[in-house]
């Protein structure tokens, strides 16, 4: 029986759960649209599996794609160490100040420096580099192009500091597979890098890691505090420090277990026109634009690689699941470290990519701590990129269920008085709303939900069983009630 010290690479985590019955192989898909396709439909199942292809159309065995890689419990749960057999609610209760024990112990798992590795059994050199020598999916049927980067790492550094940072950016093949577009939010720690190194040398190096322990698409997926090396960070996740090899070009740092990587450089006239492609908030975006293109200098390999694919879309979507439980937990942790009291819960909504709806709940203990909690959490670090709506409801509501959270604003709410609107907040240009050729701001909403706290004690009584009347019916009747 393999167990989570078997999981030293995206291998190792595909024998842990593929003998978990969590992944499922499918073969002949076609890159162009089928494989997108395929992995979409397995998105909307209850629990989907991790998916493998293989024989894709026009490449020969062995050349795999992988989606689906943390869209349940049971392999988030994996992938981030806590276990092989948690569900949605044990996964929540073992993520509780998680964040803040990964930020505390990053310092304490600095990466381990290595010779060579698995990443480094072929190295292309860039007369010869080719991207689309990869079965690289066409994900969605109105994007501009095949998008080798989605559940990958992007790799930047401080010019000043040495300082890492890796983001989970989109890449598009470009120049027939000689180059790649990688389109950085402007907000983005990377593109600070970026800027600085324009500024400082007139280019900027950069790797890139495109199949990998999917702990890395975690860790580039989300906001880790700003100062702390997302590779720290994921040393301090799986209890030992990363493995990385340094760039033959550029000198940055290469995941030594990586699948495929790519280092070269960008330039700031270096550019290409790239989109639309299917985004997180379930439109297009891009097209218009032209975006920084690499050029490659090298490409790495093992035998056989695997392009780990993480295709957002409209919710649920590839990742959407991983970022509302991460983002749950990395805000609710964020909120109590504010000091204030009372939180009970924080879900970051499937239904808003796990950005853009955020329910926040809380034991009221004086008259304003509902707004406060609602603005506290609307400006967090963690919280603030595209946020649209910050919901603070009572203890007794459910923050996960946007069934009872949407109860509670129906019947909790009065619109005149709790919803209040802040403008020209942190945006996106991947918003739809979001205007060609302006400022990337946004709108959010704070929306308090909670009873009104001049009448806690006479409000109404919810209609519904005490909790312990429905646990000791359920128990007398576990195979109708569950």
């Amino acid at each position: 029986m393999l167990s989570l010290e078997d999981v030293d690479d995206l291998r190792g985590w595909l024998a842990v759960v593929d003998e978990l019955g969590e992944l499922r192989t499918v073969a002949g898909a076609h890159w162009d649209e089928e494989i997108g396709a395929a992995s979409e439909l397995n998105y909307k199942r209850p629990s989907p599996s991790a998916l493998l292809f293989d024989e894709i159309e026009g490449y020969r065995r062995g050349l795999r794609v992988l989606t689906g890689s943390t869209a349940n419990a049971r392999r988030l749960g994996v992938t981030l160490r806590l276990g092989t057999q948690l569900d949605d609610r044990e996964l929540v209760e073992a993520l509780r100040n998680g964040p803040n024990e990964w930020v505390a112990g990053a310092e304490n798992h600095p990466v381990r420096e290595v010779d060579s590795g698995p990443v480094a059994q072929h190295v292309v050199s860039s007369q010869d580099a080719n991207l689309l020598d990869f079965p690289v999916p066409k994900w969605h049927e109105a994007d501009g192009g095949r998008f080798i980067g989605t559940g990958c790492a992007v790799f930047t550094t401080d010019p000043v500091t040495g300082r890492l940072n890796a983001g989970a950016y989109r890449m598009q093949v470009q120049n027939g597979g000689r180059a790649a577009s990688i389109n950085i939010g402007s907000g983005k720690h990377g593109a600070g890098h970026v800027r600085d190194w324009f500024a400082r040398e007139g280019r900027a190096p950069v790797t890139v890691s495109l199949g990998h322990d999917p702990v890395l698409l975690v860790v580039a997926g989300t906001e880790v505090p700003r100062g702390i090396s997302e590779l720290e960070y994921a040393g301090a996740i799986i209890g030992r420090p990363v493995e990385v090899i340094r760039g033959e070009v550029t000198g940055l740092p290469i995941p030594a277990t990586s699948e495929i990587a790519v280092e070269g450089w960008l330039y700031p006239d270096r550019r290409e026109r790239e989109g639309p492609f299917g985004e997180w908030t379930g439109y297009y975006s891009g097209g218009v634009e032209p975006v920084l293109t690499l050029d490659i200098e090298r490409v790495y390999h093992r035998d056989d690689p695997i392009l780990l694919g993480a295709p957002p879309g409209k919710p649920p979507h590839d990742y959407s699941y991983m970022r509302s439980v991460m983002k749950s937990a990395m805000i609710q942790d964020a909120l109590i470290k504010t000091g204030l009291p009372g939180v009970e819960s924080v879900w970051a909504h499937e239904a808003g990519g796990g950005r853009q709806l955020l329910a926040v709940a809380i034991h009221q203990q004086y008259a304003g701590h509902a707004r406060q909690a609602a603005y506290l959490a609307s400006q967090l670090p963690a919280a603030a990129y595209m946020n649209k709506f910050v919901i603070v409801v009572d203890a007794d509501v459910d923050a996960r269920s946007l069934n009872d959270v949407m109860w509670a604003v129906c019947t909790r709410t009065d619109p005149g008085d709790d919803i209040e609107v802040l403008r020209k907040t942190w945006g996106s240009r991947t918003d739809p709303l979001s205007e060609q050729g302006q400022p990337p701001f946004n709108n959010r909403a704070v929306i308090d939900a909670c009873r009104p706290w001049t009448r806690l004690d006479s409000f109404p009584q919810v209609a519904e069983s005490s909790r312990a009347l429905l646990d000791r019916v359920r128990r007398r009747w576990p195979d109708i009630l569950g």
